[in-house]
């Protein structure tokens, strides 16, 4: 490749993954800082991608996750033939997703052995398990096979960093009345894969509650599924703590949650998509795993504590608990989980003098 090099990344769907494959952009940067590199993706990635000045374009993926939809594929592949792409990089493990480069005309087509993909790329590299973490996965794909295991590895890999838009932040706090005076801390408390990684609401209620006392302002986040969950957890709150705790979850796009989790000093939050985000924000962050392991996709931050208990049964990465208990979640207690917040913060503070 040269530097005035084009390049296609099919992204993948989910909201973290998309902040973590902008590791690859940034290594592909520094390989071709004039590359133009645009991503193929849901139309919900748009906004999160013009965060990333890596990325040149972002392009609406018309067929739905999980949709093979032939045709649609094809016309979007001839559509994009125009483009002159020369070099196409597929995130997703699935043959369809290899389909598009394919009939776009993509030279050359680089991505992990997935299902059916021999042919479709043309660059295709062997066992992703040689890498532990996802972000060293998709880096890798910049380096070529002799040497990806010796160039990439998780302390060499540039961590997100999305844009934040302080104008449309401020905008954000004065529509739900959160005050700039005050500091304000970030809770998330869904996780779209299933309730297995979801630490109970009466726990981060009873965490709200302290962090109120203490004369913090607490914002939830999450999307329209997550307000059951958030709704409980500021009901559980005494009545005069409650207009100190905004329930935020439904009520954001996904940009205004990026410029609002770059507000709060923490972000408490199970292992999902907005874990992601608030670490690609440069908050701190109280990472809180159950059924899922750190081992894969940590947040990708240097001001991070993660918390999970040692049951034997963890991590099984089911949706739902096997075993009907949840123990990996109930037992971890609140007061060890504002211990670590504690313990966050006197690092931080000893860094900084």
């Amino acid at each position: 490749m040269t530097n005035n090099t084009r390049i296609l990344i099919i992204g993948p769907s989910w909201v973290g993954d998309m902040v973590m494959s902008q590791s690859l952009y940034k290594r592909l940067k520094e390989h071709y800082p004039e590359a133009l590199i645009d991503v193929l993706a849901p139309a919900w990635c748009k906004p999160i991608l013009e965060r990333m000045p890596e990325v040149h374009r972002a392009i609406e993926m018309p067929v739905g996750h999980g949709q093979f939809n032939l045709s649609e594929r094809w016309n979007l592949g001839k559509s994009l033939r125009k483009e002159h792409y020369d070099h196409a990089y597929v995130l997703p493990n699935s043959a369809k997703s290899a389909l598009i480069p394919l009939f776009a005309k993509v030279p050359k087509r680089t991505g992990w052995k997935g299902e059916l993909r021999f042919g479709l790329l043309n660059d295709l590299r062997s066992d992703r398990k040689v890498f532990q973490y996802m972000v060293e996965r998709y880096v890798a794909l910049a380096h070529d096979k002799k040497t990806m295991l010796s160039d990439v590895n998780i302390e060499n890999v540039s961590h997100p960093t999305l844009n934040i838009d302080k104008e449309n932040q401020a905008i954000c706090m004065k529509k739900f009345g959160i005050l700039p005076t005050l500091p304000i801390v970030g809770i998330c408390p869904g996780a779209e894969f299933g309730p297995a990684k979801r630490w109970p609401d009466s726990h981060y209620a009873t965490v709200a509650k302290q962090l109120i006392e203490e004369g913090n302002q607490i914002c939830i986040f999450g999307g329209p599924k997550d307000k059951p969950v958030t709704n409980s957890i500021r009901n559980a709150l005494p009545p005069e703590q409650q207009n100190m705790c905004f329930d935020l979850a439904g009520e954001t796009s996904l940009v205004d949650a990026v410029d609002l989790l770059a507000a709060c000093h923490t972000v408490f939050s199970n292992d999902s998509g907005l874990m992601h985000v608030a670490a690609a924000v440069g908050t701190n962050i109280i990472a809180i795993y159950g059924s899922s392991s750190p081992k894969y996709t940590p947040p990708l931050s240097n001001n991070v504590k993660i918390v999970h208990t040692d049951i034997n049964c963890r991590p099984c990465f089911k949706r739902e608990c096997p075993l009907k208990h949840l123990n990996c979640l109930t037992e971890l207690s609140p007061s060890q989980v504002i211990y670590e917040y504690r313990e966050l913060h006197i690092a931080n503070f000893s860094s900084q003098s």
